[in-house]
């Protein structure tokens, strides 16, 4: 059981997701700060209010916290947009790979080259 745990780790693929979380918990403290200190005092500007955390409506014995709520929706739309532009970066770069890998496989180096002649001469040379 040991050695199939030691294998499970040693993949590429969980130290990755691994990796992903870490940094992603991170990424959501920057975007939290970013949120809080930044975006919601410019906007508080025009609500006449900082934190916008603190904005709720009661009825009855009932709070609606909708300021907390649009901070987790400003948090995500950040998010998002981060994650999107680093999706659109990476492909972008693989794309970039790849083609440039298919350019170096559809011309043959120099040496295959003279190969391929020797191998059709000495194939003329035995047919006749």
């Amino acid at each position: 059981m040991i050695k199939e745990f030691k294998e499970f780790i040693a993949r590429g693929n969980v130290i990755d997701l691994a990796v992903g979380v870490i940094i992603g918990s991170a990424f959501t403290a920057i975007v939290k700060s970013l949120t809080n200190n930044l975006i919601n005092p410019l906007i508080g500007i025009f609500l006449g209010r900082i934190d916008l955390s603190n904005l709720k409506v009661s009825i009855g014995d009932a709070t609606f916290k909708y300021g907390a709520f649009l901070n987790s929706v400003i948090n995500f739309f950040i998010v998002a947009i981060v994650v999107f532009l680093l999706v659109k970066i990476i492909n972008k770069a693989v794309n970039n790979k790849s083609t440039e890998d298919d350019v170096e496989e559809e011309t043959p180096a120099a040496s295959e080259q003279y190969l391929a002649e020797i191998r059709d001469l000495l194939k003329e040379q035995s047919k006749k």
